[in-house]
């Protein structure tokens, strides 16, 4: 890494300028999207895409989300069918990724995706997110900004306690509204749910008039699929009614606990506050006790990343 002082930027249009520049040169920025904090490079760049993954210490076999201004875009680099065409006119700008097959001339550099004949794309809803896409007018590979298998950063300073040095900037325009990582689907042969995440299976299963159906693999078809990852440093025990000595205690709904992702039992606010209330109770050292969420809603993707930060490493 030859990183040694990161930059924070604001996002407006001097901080959005100086972030397209950097992304020009080769080097790393974190940004806002309205999932998560992504670590972004140029993903037509080798050499940039090779940095993320030693920034986050991240495998070599695990592939990268690109992210594009627009439909158009995406479809410059993807073979584009009508199923991908129905869940983009309807959920983009938006936590949507679809994992579609690479046309013969896309320019993308190998690493992104992980040597596979397919590659992950979104366009993001976030305008800061957008305003950058635009400035730098080219595809940016951008996973969360965080040490690989921790937990995601929905803040600049989540960002900053686990990359500082390593990336040339951030650009900070606050907390995430979703917080929680895009859902995946591969639009083909057949819908299939490759990650729940801040699309709710519902919302997609009323658009498509079938509900996704689960991989039909265990291998690696897209980011967000190893068993053990969004993990804190201490351990985390679920199904929780109550913390045992020496724990801490992460509440859903009327409970007594030592923070709550959502006392009046919202899963969109529980979404929200997920890897920002994980982050403050992993700072305590203590192991992580974690109160049942309802497998419903983004309930499902909520509960997929606690037990993957509950799997063992």
């Amino acid at each position: 890494m030859t990183e040694t002082q990161t930059q924070t930027l604001r996002a407006d249009a001097p901080g959005i300028a100086t972030a397209a520049r950097l992304l020009h040169e080769g080097r790393l920025v974190a940004f806002p999207t309205e999932t998560v904090y992504g670590l972004g490079a140029d993903a037509r760049n080798a050499s940039a895409v090779a940095s993320v993954y030693a920034a986050k210490g991240r495998p070599s076999f695990n592939p990268l989300i690109v992210h594009v201004a627009d439909k158009d875009a995406a479809r410059s680099f993807v073979e584009w069918n009508e199923t991908a065409d129905l869940l983009a006119t309807h959920f983009w700008a938006g936590p949507l990724t679809l994992v579609l097959p690479l046309r013969a001339d896309h320019g993308l550099a190998t690493l992104v995706t992980a040597g596979l004949p397919t590659v992950a794309i979104r366009v993001p809803a976030h305008p800061a997110a957008r305003a950058l896409l635009h400035a730098f007018d080219g595809p940016v590979a951008a996973p969360s900004a965080n040490p690989s298998g921790r937990i995601s950063p929905t803040r600049a300073a989540h960002v900053l306690s686990g990359l500082e040095g390593r990336i040339a900037a951030v650009l900070d325009d606050g907390p995430c509204s979703v917080g929680l990582e895009s859902t995946i689907i591969a639009p083909a042969p057949e819908p299939t749910l490759l990650r729940a995440g801040g699309l709710a299976l519902g919302d997609i299963e009323k658009v498509l008039g079938t509900r996704p159906v689960p991989p039909q693999t265990d291998d690696i078809q897209s980011p967000g699929q190893l068993l053990s990852h969004y993990a804190p440093g201490a351990s985390v025990r679920l199904k929780a009614t109550d913390a045992k000595p020496g724990e801490v205690l992460l509440g859903f709904g009327p409970v007594s606990c030592d923070l709550n992702l959502s006392a009046g039992g919202d899963l969109h606010e529980a979404a929200a506050n997920l890897f920002d209330h994980l982050h403050r109770l992993d700072q305590t050292g203590k192991p992580i006790a974690v109160a049942p969420v309802p497998e419903k809603g983004l309930g499902v993707a909520i509960n997929d990343r606690l037990r993957r930060a509950a799997a063992p490493r």
